[in-house]
């Protein structure tokens, strides 16, 4: 009898609906599995055979056949062990009054029939949605996760048991009585999954406690840095990529860790599109089940291009850290420490605002969509130009901030430099901008450049502007554009610094409420050059 059960899988950042056809036939008693699949999906077999037996089901002597199709898409991972399994039953035991047939089936199989958490549930409940899916079953931990999309019936089951129990009755009373002469089951072996299921429990309840006591940060705790503040504020309000250059101390890092604070509150569609990627990396909380805050990501010097950008494991295309910062901030302090390749790859995701990876003869592609903030010591020791601390040589400190290149400084929109804090400021009151405060500021910009681009496919803040773009709306006068001839001559511009300055400009406009850009919106966009002015 043939059957066909519905499940999903991942293909890079994306959720693929699939066909689980399984077949049994009169010949060598046999299974095996066809359309090109990974190690992880052929195990299955085994899985799924040896559940079936220790929950008292034996399969008939035949020849089972299985095939996931598309057949020539390479399908990875365990999320097709439960469809497996359904369509293993429903062909060799010929339940042909099946009541699911428009359902799909999500989970990983433990030998004892227990349905395991899967990676990537959301994204695929959402792709089984958009295909017309009636319903999907999925394990208990992934209920939360499943929930999030709407519109879609949603099972979630502990163990195969717990599905036969589903099945029409006159099964369902020929697999009792064979339940009951199977001696397989252990009492004992059964507590103890139940207690290591509640010691894991209680550890995420624990890890869940820890987070929720984390500190609010607030541009109310920041003195002495009102530049640095603007910087924030101009950064946010049109996604420009920022660079902090300061002696140690300066508070680079406090000014980053804050940023997240002035962006606006995630939609609830931002809110499943981050999830999304949490769900993929295998990441999103089992207790919640949907990212609500904006993600703030500090992956360390160590890093490499893969990490950053996004690798392979077991097959499957794991986020990296630009992906995991999607709608948030992705923070690289000491940036000189980085890797000089992992830096320069960079480049394309910063101009293109996407970043495309070739794995294993396949081509894996997404949107770049986060604020990034660099940060970096002007020496090695931290405390140039301060002599009575600093005693770095010169070539010292040429060799170290040489390791960023012009090209990367050409492609970050602003970049400053922080004074070090004087005691006065370091001993004087709260600052006095506080995060609720330059937050309106930042919605009050973003809602103007929302206005303008309307119209424009794939455009949302200002920083995501092209030439076409920039000479539509950033137009200058007379005045500016004889002062921008000058400021192109003088400092020797590019003509991809020049097109920065401009959108910069258009940000500072916009938290102005000016339509038009002037000069002083010019010449505050030029003082953001300073740190590629020095080095280069």
């Amino acid at each position: 009898m043939l059957a066909n059960v519905y499940s999903a899988g991942l293909i890079g950042l994306n959720a693929y609906l699939f066909s689980v056809q399984v077949d049994e036939s009169n010949g060598l008693p046999r299974s095996l599995i066809v359309g090109n699949v990974s190690p992880s999906v052929r195990e299955a077999l085994d899985r799924a055979e040896i559940a079936l037996k220790n929950i008292g089901i034996e399969l008939p002597p035949k020849k089972i056949t299985i095939n996931i199709q598309p057949a020539d898409i390479r399908k990875g991972g365990t999320s097709f062990d439960f469809a497996i399994l359904v369509g293993m039953l429903l062909s060799t035991q010929k339940i042909e009054d099946f009541p699911y047939k428009n359902h799909a089936f999500l989970g990983e199989l433990g030998l004892d029939g227990e349905i395991k958490h899967i990676p990537g549930v959301l994204p695929m409940v959402m792709a089984m949605k958009e295909a017309g899916i009636e319903g999907v079953f999925v394990g208990k931990e992934d209920e939360k996760e499943a929930r999030n999309c709407e519109n879609i019936k949603v099972t979630a089951l502990s163990s195969v048991e717990d599905f036969i129990l589903l099945l029409p009755q006159k099964y369902l009373k020929k697999w009792k009585k064979e339940k009951e002469k199977c001696n397989d089951f252990n009492a004992e072996k059964k507590e103890e999954s139940v207690s290591k299921k509640k010691i894991k429990i209680g550890l995420q309840d624990e890890r869940e406690k820890s987070k929720g006591k984390k500190a609010v940060e607030d541009f109310q705790d920041v003195v002495g840095q009102e530049a640095g503040i603007r910087a924030c504020l101009i950064a946010a309000s049109g996604r420009h990529a920022l660079l902090f250059s300061g002696p140690a101390g300066a508070g680079k890092s406090m000014l980053a860790k804050r940023i997240p604070t002035i962006l606006p509150k995630l939609s609830k569609e931002e809110k499943l599109e981050i999830s999304k990627i949490y769900s993929i990396a295998g990441t999103l909380s089992s207790k919640y089940g949907m990212i609500e805050e904006r993600p703030f990501r500090a992956p360390h010097s160590a890093i490499s291009q893969n990490t950053l950008l996004g690798g392979m494991v077991h097959g499957n295309l794991v986020p990296g850290e630009l992906a995991l910062a999607t709608k948030g901030v992705l923070f690289l302090d000491e940036l000189p420490l980085f890797r000089k390749e992992t830096v320069e790859a960079l480049r394309s995701p910063l101009e293109e605002r996407k970043v495309v990876l070739h794995r294993l003869q396949q081509v894996f592609s997404y949107d770049v969509d986060c604020l990034l903030v660099l940060a970096m010591n002007p020496c090695p020791c931290g405390f140039f130009p301060d002599r009575n601390r600093c005693n770095c040589s010169p070539a010292q400190i040429r060799t170290y901030q040489r390791g960023l290149s012009k090209p990367i400084l050409e492609r970050i929109d602003i970049s400053m430099e922080l004074p070090p804090v004087s005691i006065e400021d370091a001993l004087g009151k709260e600052g006095k901008l506080c995060s609720d405060d330059l937050r309106k500021k930042v919605e009050q910009a973003m809602q103007r450049q929302k206005e303008r681009f309307k119209h424009e496919e794939k455009i949302e803040w200002n920083s995501q502007m092209g030439v076409g773009e920039l000479e539509k709306f950033c137009t200058l006068g007379k005045e500016e554009e004889e002062f921008m001839k000058k400021i192109f001559a003088i400092k020797n511009l590019s003509m991809r610094t020049y097109h920065k300055i401009l959108k910069v400009a258009r940000t500072i406009a916009d938290l102005e409420g000016e339509e038009k850009i002037g000069i002083p919106h010019l010449s505050e966009a030029v003082s953001y050059r300073t740190v590629e002015e020095k080095l280069y």
